[in-house]
């Protein structure tokens, strides 16, 4: 078992407060993404894991076995850093065995786990070359590599592919992800990539300035963020955001400021006249921005703006339009075939609206 918990854990460096009473459970055999900015807490949390770290107040636990005070080598617990941290005088092999040399392990005990390792990271024609011999990809393999002949409890991933080129970022999301399937263990994995926690993450823990902001699978938090924060840092291209005033009319609530108005579905939030007159900001994911003058199901109130920029993605084409005072991002098919200048009908997908409190962030649709 590998089941990790932290109570109510904090960080403080003089009065700097890094992690503010975390709490969250990691269960066995589990695949956590904990994504954030830089500078949310989300590296100090997984070296306090580790050991690395000393924990202000609160706990942590392993296997129901507190280890605030226990030492990192008897947390059976292993690393894998952004930036490998291999030695450099040491052989591919070498690196790799180094911890069990270290335990004394048995001889033929090391060399199985190596090869195992080697093997499962394609790694047996590279054992005898050096750090500098090798590329980018390959030196974080090796890191992994010496990280699995370790056999831990529990995998702790820091920004694994940080330094990774866009190509390289993308093969090795695939050979972790196939790794986890292989070993099927508990791993812990830091990213300010929402891209990788979206695309490895069993649940995913999003944290801002020292806080959990929300755990959830990637679709939950990609489709129903609890506050502005989430909303605004998952999902790429970022969420557009519309602040106003709400207004109802009858049984129909409006969104109203000086740029737009457009309807609120009623299954949105219901009982109009509770919600009359409150500051919102409603989210709009540019997926769910509709542009052209044909007529949709699922269009709201249709609204002229102007096109300011239109980015060639490929298969896909980003736009920017103003309404009024605002910037509307746009994501559609490519080749929109519009110029820079010219007039533009949009709406949004209302099935698709997020709906949060203007003063205190958090969502209040359903």
């Amino acid at each position: 078992m590998a089941e990790v918990k932290f109570s109510k854990v904090t960080k403080k460096f003089n009065e700097n407060v890094i992690l503010n009473g975390v709490d969250a459970e990691i269960r066995d055999h589990e695949f956590v993404v904990i994504v954030g900015p830089s500078g949310c807490g989300k590296t100090t949390l997984l070296r306090m894991l580790a050991g690395l770290e000393e924990i202000t107040d609160g706990e942590i636990h392993i296997d129901n076995v507190l280890v605030n005070n226990m030492h990192p080598s008897k947390r059976q617990i292993a690393m894998v850093f952004q930036d490998y941290a291999l030695y450099p005088h040491m052989t591919v092999e070498e690196n790799m065995s180094f911890a069990l040399r270290l335990r004394k392990a048995p001889k033929a005990e090391i060399e199985a786990r190596v090869t195992e390792a080697a093997n499962i990271l394609q790694l047996t024609k590279l054992l005898k070359r050096m750090p500098k011999q090798l590329s980018g990809g390959q030196r974080q393999r090796v890191a992994i590599g010496r990280a699995i002949v370790r056999k831990p409890k529990v995998f702790l991933f820091d920004e694994p592919l940080s330094n990774l080129d866009a190509k390289l970022r993308e093969e090795m999301r695939v050979e972790i992800a196939k790794l986890y399937q292989r070993l099927n263990a508990t791993i812990i994995y830091v990213t300010h990539d929402q891209v990788e926690a979206m695309t490895l993450a069993g649940r995913i823990m999003v944290m801002n300035h020292g806080i959990i902001q929300q755990v959830g699978t990637p679709i939950e938090v990609y489709r129903k963020p609890v506050n502005l924060f989430v909303a605004g840092f998952i999902g790429s291209p970022t969420m557009n955001f519309i602040s106003g005033r709400l207004k109802a009319e009858g049984d129909k609530l409006f969104l109203r400021n000086d740029a737009m108005s457009f309807l609120i579905p009623s299954f949105l939030l219901s009982k109009a006249a509770a919600h009359d007159g409150r500051e919102v900001v409603v989210g709009v994911r540019p997926d769910d921005v509709l542009v052209g003058a044909s007529t949709r199901d699922k269009c709201s109130e249709k609204m002229e703006g102007m096109l300011e920029v239109s980015e060639l993605l490929g298969h896909r084409e980003n736009l920017y339009i103003k309404v009024g005072d605002t910037r509307i991002l746009a994501t559609v098919e490519a080749f929109f075939n519009q110029s820079p200048g010219s007039r533009v009908t949009l709406c949004f997908n209302y099935e698709n609206m997020h709906v949060f409190d203007k003063e205190t962030t958090k969502r209040i649709n359903g």
